[in-house]
């Protein structure tokens, strides 16, 4: 038992939320809380908050965001397994990238309390993964339906955790946040209005020049129908000037509307004591290649909310 009058340290749940490569955000709201001082108890992800959550909780965001600032293009391209089942990507290259450069020492392993959230594909359910290892888990929870496979666990077939939870402020709470900070990635989607396209012209480029190098038949019919299509009467996008999205863009802005709209009707029933919330509206799904911009709107974000959050916690 505690001493009487001492009063117990409250502890701080970080609920990191969906939103593909605008989750690279995530980085720069750690950085200016703990900056401030504010070092999160609990660390929980839905989607790429899973990815960017466990590696904060493994104490190797030093070493994981040199690697994203210096993604390009090409070298996101290469780390997808195209395929036809399920889903354009098996995810299998994403995992062994990661298995050969971080040790998995299981959830329970990690600096951190740690959990993450997926979808029962078969039920609609929310799951939440909290034991067991920690690829197996994000791979779960990153699992966008139509662009990654499902993933297997423990007899389930899994996908994206943002279908059922974007923002996973229930599950801070159920493992003991007394104040929960969320992060939310997607409140904005329907500002965007440049960029529909899911790749820059730097990315089309660059994937074009992929095909051209020998990536294979599958890759070159991929990234053929990924390029903005010509509308009736045989113009083009462009020169209509309105722009056509491609087929993925279409899927993954789809999702993102539906997670919006979850996110908003989840964190009403159940909010969090700070949202912070990035402007990303001009990052597309598939921009992991603009790391840096992004990480830069995360601290912005963060550092807009630290009044508050050093007001809620009694911090000078």
């Amino acid at each position: 038992m505690g001493s009487p009058g001492v009063k117990k340290p409250l502890r701080i749940g970080l609920a990191l939320g969906s939103g593909s490569a605008r989750g690279w955000s995530h980085i720069g709201v750690i950085r200016v809380l703990e900056r401030a001082g504010i070092v999160p108890d609990i660390v929980c992800g839905t989607s790429i908050g899973a990815l960017v959550g466990a590696v904060y909780a493994a104490g190797e965001l030093d070493r994981f965001e040199p690697w994203v600032q210096g993604l390009r293009w090409k070298s996101v391209l290469g780390l997808m397994d195209f395929k036809l089942g399920g889903g354009l990507i098996e995810g299998g290259k994403l995992r062994d990238f990661f298995r050969a450069r971080y040790e998995d020492r299981g959830i329970a392993g990690l600096h951190k309390p740690y959990a993450c959230v997926a979808t029962e594909l078969s039920t609609g359910r929310e799951i939440w993964l909290r034991e067991g290892s920690v690829l197996d888990a994000v791979r779960a929870s990153i699992a966008l339906p139509g662009l990654f496979t499902p993933a297997e666990h423990e007899g389930r077939l899994l996908v994206d955790g943002g279908l059922v939870n974007p923002v996973p402020v229930s599950l801070c709470r159920a493992m003991g946040a007394d104040i929960v900070i969320a992060v939310d990635l997607n409140w904005d989607m329907m500002l965007r209005r440049k960029r529909v396209a899911v790749h820059s012209r730097e990315g089309a480029d660059d994937a074009e020049a992929a095909v051209r190098a020998g990536s294979g038949g599958l890759l070159q019919a991929i990234v053929t129908r990924l390029r903005p299509t010509k509308a009736a009467g045989g113009k083009s996008a462009r020169e209509r000037d309105l722009p056509m999205p491609s087929m993925l863009d279409v899927l993954t802005t789809s999702l993102n509307i539906m997670q919006m709209r979850i996110t908003q009707s989840r964190l009403a029933g159940e909010p969090a004591d700070v949202v912070i919330r990035p402007r990303l509206d001009e990052v597309a799904a598939m921009d992991y290649h603009l790391a840096a911009g992004t990480i830069a709107e995360g601290e912005r974000a963060a550092e807009f909310a630290l009044p508050y959050l050093r007001d809620l916690m009694g911090m000078a």
